[in-house]
């Protein structure tokens, strides 16, 4: 009995020990999910840090640059006494700038009409539930995988009169065939248009083809249960119902169009002479064949403008659709 009384102090001594750890334990388990939350926290900051600052300097730091280069003096190499609006005149006054301009309305607006009309229709045809969708899907895919580059060269190829589709046509006995867009000046912006389109349609096709089938059948059907046929149905209620996808692809045809400069190079290289001049190829010549490297910021700077009107009411509509669903 004694024996077992002097026991139980040494119990006690025991158990608290056990209580100190156990509780020493939790606190470092805790203290361990508190650090781990905290690095699970920064470590996707972390890891996106670097491109971030990459992108900070060398993409807005260079257009801060760049817009900073078109108000000074600059010509061969840059410049950095301020000129104030000199550049900008310089540009105004200049006549390849306005045909460039005059090229990009013409190119800009049949580019996006046709090739949204295009798309659209080629989107409705697949809708139809066809055997060989998947197969006529990859074929108007396929220009979207090329690069404007290949595009122009493929069309200049084919557009050529030696040896393109004038000459096939020619030599299937119709003589006096003739399409020579490529070297007419007043022409040839319009097969920068026809291979635009051509690479740029099935994209079109790909964004109308995924919200014609966002559409509730249940609509349709109702439509057809009161009597509508299928071309009234895709007027009067499908089209109206694409109106976000409309605005999506003009805004990336748009951008697609301003700074459109590849596809110019490589089927006109800008001509006849600087009669397919387009903003873009107008400001490389201009800074670096021509050594006025202010007036080619210039005109980047207006590049960048344009895309602005484009892109920032845009956003806009999309942040403002995000509060009001939010």
């Amino acid at each position: 009995m004694s024996d077992g009384a002097q026991g139980l102090p040494f119990c006690d001594d025991i158990q608290n020990d056990f209580h100190l750890l156990t509780r020493g334990f939790d606190m470092a388990t805790q203290e361990h999910s508190v650090g781990q939350k905290r690095f699970d926290q920064w470590l996707p900051k972390l890891v996106v840090a670097p491109s971030f600052i990459l992108s900070l300097i060398f993409i807005y730091g260079f257009i801060i640059w760049n817009g900073y280069l078109s108000f000074s003096t600059s010509r061969m190499l840059p410049n950095y006494e301020w000129a104030g609006m000199v550049q900008y005149e310089s540009l105004w006054q200049n006549a390849r700038w306005w045909v460039a301009i005059k090229n990009l309305g013409i190119f800009g607006v049949l580019f996006i009409g046709i090739g949204t009309m295009l798309g659209l229709f080629l989107a409705i045809l697949l809708d139809q539930k066809i055997r060989v969708e998947g197969a006529l899907r990859s074929i108007y895919l396929y220009p979207m995988a090329l690069s404007f580059i290949v595009t122009g060269t493929a069309w200049k190829w084919i557009l050529n009169p030696s040896f393109g589709l004038e000459h096939l046509v020619q030599s299937w006995g119709f003589p006096n065939y003739t399409f020579d867009w490529l070297v007419n000046p007043e022409k040839a912006i319009y097969t920068v248009v026809i291979a635009g389109v051509w690479q740029s349609s099935g994209f079109v096709m790909a964004l109308f083809l995924a919200g014609l089938r966002g559409i509730d059948d249940s609509i349709i059907k109702a439509a057809q249960v009161d009597g509508a046929s299928l071309p009234r149905i895709y007027w009067r209620i499908i089209i109206p119902s694409l109106r976000p996808v409309f605005f999506s692809t003009i805004m990336i045809l748009a951008h697609l169009a301003i700074k459109s400069f590849d596809l110019v190079m490589a089927l006109t290289n800008r001509g006849p002479g600087y009669s397919t001049d387009m903003p873009a190829s107008f400001m490389y010549t201009m800074a670096f064949e021509r050594g006025q490297l202010g007036v080619g910021a210039a005109s980047s700077t207006m590049m960048l403008a344009m895309l602005a009107a484009i892109v920032v009411p845009y956003l806009y509509s999309e942040l403002r659709g995000y509060k009001k669903n939010g």
